[in-house]
């Protein structure tokens, strides 16, 4: 047996809970990495969106509450609710199945899964801002506020 293996028996018999911990972590980020690879939602981030805003005709789709929407949101967004997308009653953005579609959230954490049900409803091209309105203002981009 080499070193490294005398070194990591002890260790793991004396911290089985910490290494059990460090062993589901890496598979975690394993699963996550090829669920974001295989995933048909692709994540982009803000200078890709102004582009695909101004040279593509994305539609911007805000999933945020209203609340949230009307403190400033990017220009001509649509905002929809995630419960009526995952019941399929978001009509107001049914007429955009074969256009680009920019989903943005708070901060990037949830509109990922959002784009997946849209995929499955049948929209085309499905993208994720990146850090979502957050990293959208972080970066001074333009706001309307209503």
């Amino acid at each position: 047996m080499d070193f490294i293996t005398l070194e990591i028996i002890p260790f793991v018999k004396n911290h089985l809970l910490l290494s059990l911990g460090w062993v589901v972590l890496f598979i975690a980020i394993i699963v996550l990495t090829i669920k974001s690879k295989l995933s048909k939602v692709k994540i982009i981030n803000n200078a890709q969106a102004i582009n695909m805003i101004n040279k593509q005709n994305a539609v911007i789709v805000d999933i945020r509450s209203a609340d949230s929407f009307k403190k400033g949101h990017v220009t001509e967004s649509h905002n929809v609710l995630p419960i009526d997308i995952k019941n399929a009653s978001a009509k107001t953005i049914d007429k955009f199945k074969e256009d680009l579609i920019i989903l943005i959230d708070e901060n990037g954490l949830s509109s990922t899964n959002i784009g997946e049900i849209l995929v499955k409803q049948g929209f085309l091209h499905v993208y994720a801002l990146k850090d979502g309105i957050a990293g959208w203002n972080g970066e001074n981009l333009p706001l309307v506020r209503k």
